[in-house]
């Protein structure tokens, strides 16, 4: 069962319409990838979906019901979205920053502690609790965020119909916490959550992700394995870029190697 469901999604939040005609089903434990040229709408798909704004029309459902129809509280506890961009400009200490991924929450002080701990450890900044936000630098502020949201969502055993969306989650980041970062998602999926994620990097996000959803001018250009979408003819209708397309060695995901 697909645990979030569009069907002809049309968005025009502030008249010009920024989404026509998205339709995609994702299923539980699976990532969906978001790509496509500067302006396609990919941030705007992810806002549309974490209730930034709502749609003019189609349909957009979590677990066979209609997202517009969940209270906000109910939403929070079962979607988070890490932006492309977090402004926070108050000294506060990262602990206080991850906790308020809670908020949205009844389980207490010490479940909410016990659950701190937990993401501060899996994005590796425990170390860092007690530092002023303010203080940090990009890639770590990257880090505090996205252990931000992953509280917000968290469950020890099975995440199934949790959504998690990530919007360029690899920014600021070194080598090391990209690949930490995807072993993040990597193990979400074994629990059960679904992501969708906007990374640029098409040989990281095909390391990762199940489906690909290509638009462009906000509309869908093709959608599918990444094996299925990443053909040289995609590369450079779409981003004028001619590219060879060659397999992972180990992964056997398929890898884009610029001309």
């Amino acid at each position: 069962m697909s645990t979030l469901q569009l069907e002809k999604v049309n968005a025009s939040p502030w008249g010009t319409p920024l989404l026509s005609g998205i339709s995609v089903a994702v299923t539980a434990g699976s990532a969906l990838g978001i790509v496509g040229p500067n302006g396609a709408g990919k941030t705007s798909l992810l806002r549309l979906i974490a209730g930034d704004f709502t749609a003019d029309s189609g349909s957009m459902r979590i677990t066979n019901q209609e997202l517009a129809d969940l209270p906000p509280r109910l939403r929070a506890r079962q979607l988070a979205y890490l932006p492309q961009f977090s402004l926070l400009n108050f000294p506060y200490t990262v602990e206080e920053v991850v906790i308020l991924g809670r908020t949205p929450h009844d389980t207490g002080h010490t479940e909410d502690q016990r659950i701190l701990d937990a993401v501060l450890a899996s994005v590796d900044i425990s170390a860092l609790r007690d530092r002023l936000y303010t203080q940090l630098s990009g890639g770590e502020k990257q880090r505090v965020q996205l252990a931000r949201v992953l509280a917000q969502i968290w469950d020890d055993d099975s995440m199934e119909n949790k959504i998690l969306l990530l919007d360029e989650p690899t920014t600021a980041l070194d080598l090391a916490h990209q690949q930490q970062l995807l072993d993040i998602v990597r193990d979400l999926k074994q629990r059960l959550c679904t992501v969708l994620v906007v990374i640029h990097d098409f040989n990281l996000l095909a390391s990762i992700a199940d489906q690909v959803l290509v638009l462009d001018h906000g509309m869908q250009v093709t959608h599918g394995t990444p094996h299925e979408v990443y053909q040289p003819s995609l590369f450079a209708d779409l981003f004028d870029t001619r590219v060879l397309i060659n397999t992972h060695p180990t992964r056997g995901y398929p890898f884009v190697i610029p001309q």
